[in-house]
């Protein structure tokens, strides 16, 4: 972490700095976003064979096929945590996704947990009925001490102990149950936690996975669940959601903090809040207009935001004409008269439910439209139901995708989240503070790149997903990227580096074994005497900046030796900056007895 003075900002917002997405449709987050952009819907629509239920249940005239199927539901790499298979077995599958995508929001962020000596505070929720019917639970008594170590990886509590264990970070763990808004109160503790100065980054999400998998269900006049598995958010023929499946992780950090730290900002939390109805006149566990609107109202006026600013309100858009109804009422409530309009947009049109993570994919949807300055268009929305009299509230649909030009000259969204059991849950994002000026890269210098992995073959995928990074990002600075990759990425086994001087230099590597100038890669790296470095208790120190002195720290860094990266850097003022995640190899872990 940088040890340069904060500047003033409002000490109660919160940094995005890290962010890793699982959804129906979508591996990555770059990937979620194309689908919302381009008005996708990742809704499958299934054989009876692909659906693992009670035959009686598939023939009911009222079994709806359809579901956000989840590639990745029952595929793990445990190698990369050191884990055994017989573990990952154990492990249920929130368990292992939420696992896989809180250190694919630390590498997102440019942090290594190899590296990190900061305390990292892990909030997750979960679906605990998945465990159930995942397997049952180990006896204790007649197995032995083997089956409290499975337990543990069984136990959905342990979610987020388990993912500090296995990354080797130490800080806060905290489960939540919170039914769907579960993402939400996750980011709610987590911000918390770190305005108090209780931890130094936190990773807060959501892990759902619905079992069987994949799966419909039956539908049912006037409940949440859709007639013919398409979700119309605000639609006058909208039925209700499908279900879905996906994980959402993000990374936090004090915003002050962030800045200092040169850490990239895809938004800001402004403010977040939760309340629940308790006892109410609406049915057990509908939104209750009144302490919806407060909850909203009260997450503005934590980030001392009036509400003509806030310029988009992501949903929780059942697509139920009834749950539209109450909320945009109790939003319309919190918002009052104002003449500045806001765009109101629902992803489960294109996701559809995603139980305890729908609240992290419509976080997601919001943070990349203040990232992208973009407003993604509702989907499935071709009649809007005149009953919510939008003229009469600030909202307007968001029929088609646009560009975002905020009357109020910021741009803000508001994501409500709602759970059964009267959960009520809302964040609300501003986008990140105007980059300060910085000098022009310095042409010509020499750099240092290096990636690792478990093995070649992943270390050859790296390779292949940096290049297409690069060439799609045409923006980004060549110290940048040498400083995220060697600070940022946990060190392996099998090792690549490369001593360039621009990013053509640096493709042409990507692209080729032969290195390119001074380079070296795992097939051809000479073996370098550790007494010709001076050294300290991070590893070997650079010998200096030139071409001839990276490419020996180059060598003597592929061929085993640890290297202070930190050294190496100091004095520099790169940014972290997003590149590609480790190239997880997912194998087929499942398991249904013990």
């Amino acid at each position: 972490m940088s040890d340069s003075p904060e500047q003033d900002y409002d000490p109660g917002d919160v940094a995005v700095i890290g962010m890793s997405l699982r959804a129906p449709g979508a591996r990555t987050k770059e990937q979620f976003w194309d689908n919302l952009v381009h008005g996708r819907e990742s809704i499958s629509f299934l054989a009876k064979d692909d659906i693992h239920v009670d035959e009686t249940l598939i023939h009911s005239p009222s079994y709806v096929r359809a579901c956000g199927v989840l590639d990745t539901y029952d595929q793990f790499d445990p190698s990369v945590f050191g884990i055994s298979d017989r573990m990952a077995a154990a492990m249920t599958p929130e368990n292992r996704l939420y696992l896989e995508s809180a250190w694919e929001s630390l590498e997102d962020g440019g942090y290594d947990p190899d590296r990190l000596t900061a305390e990292i505070g892990m909030y997750g929720a979960n679906n605990p009925q998945t465990a159930a019917l995942y397997s049952s639970p180990p006896d204790r008594v007649s197995v032995g001490p083997e089956a409290i170590e499975a337990s543990l990886a069984w136990s959905p509590d342990t979610m987020t102990s388990n993912a500090l264990y296995y990354m080797g970070l130490t800080g806060e763990a905290v489960t939540v149950a919170a039914v769907c808004a579960g993402f939400h109160y996750a980011v709610h503790l987590a911000c918390q936690s770190l305005l108090l100065g209780q931890t130094d980054m936190a990773i807060a999400g959501g892990s759902m996975v619905r079992l069987p998998h994949p799966r419909g269900h039956l539908w049912e006049e006037n409940r949440v669940l859709s007639k013919d598995g398409h979700c119309r958010p605000f639609d006058a023929n909208g039925t209700g959601t499908a279900l879905s499946s996906g994980v959402v992780t993000v990374l936090l950090k004090p915003l002050g903090r962030a800045v200092a730290d040169r850490d990239h900002i895809y938004a800001v939390v402004k403010g977040s809040a939760v309340n629940n109805n308790g006892v109410s006149a609406m049915a057990y566990g509908l939104a209750q207009p009144e302490r919806l609107s407060a909850c909203i109202a009260n997450a503005m006026q934590v980030g001392g935001v009036t509400p003509d600013t806030v310029s988009m309100y992501e949903a929780n858009g059942l697509g139920m004409p009834m749950t539209d109804e109450l909320e945009v009422h109790a939003a319309s409530i919190a918002f009052g008269k104002q003449t500045a309009t806001t765009s109101i947009g629902g992803v489960k049109g294109n996701v559809g439910h995603g139980g305890v993570v729908s609240g992290g994919f419509g976080a997601l949807k919001a943070a990349l439209a203040l990232y992208h300055r973009t407003l993604p268009a509702t989907i499935n929305l071709t009649e809007v139901n005149p009953d919510l009299d939008f003229p009469s509230t600030p909202f307007v649909p968001q029929i088609e995708t646009a560009d975002w030009e905020p009357e109020a000259g910021i741009r803000r969204a508001g994501i409500t989240s709602i759970g059964g059991g009267g959960y009520n849950a809302h964040l609300l994002l501003e986008e990140a503070p105007a980059a300060a000026g910085r000098a022009p890269e310095e042409e010509g210098r020499p750099r240092l790149a290096t990636l690792s992995a478990l093995d070649d073959e992943a270390l050859a995928q790296q390779r292949a997903r940096l290049r297409a990074w690069l060439e799609a990002d045409p923006g980004l600075r060549l110290d940048d990227v040498c400083f995220s990759l060697n600070l940022g990425r946990k060190v392996m086994a099998r090792r690549w580096a490369v001593v360039v001087r621009s990013r053509a230099e640096l493709l042409a590597a990507l692209s080729d074994d032969t290195a390119r100038g001074p380079a070296v890669t795992t097939a051809a790296a000479p073996r370098t005497d550790a007494d010709s470095f001076a050294r300290n208790d991070h590893g070997i120190l650079p010998s200096g900046t030139d071409a001839p002195a990276l490419a020996e720290l180059a060598a003597a860094w592929v061929s085993g030796r640890q290297v202070d990266f930190d050294a190496l850097h100091r004095g520099e003022a790169s940014h972290r900056v997003p590149l590609p995640t480790y190239p997880f190899r997912p194998r087929r872990f499942w398991r249904t007895d013990w």
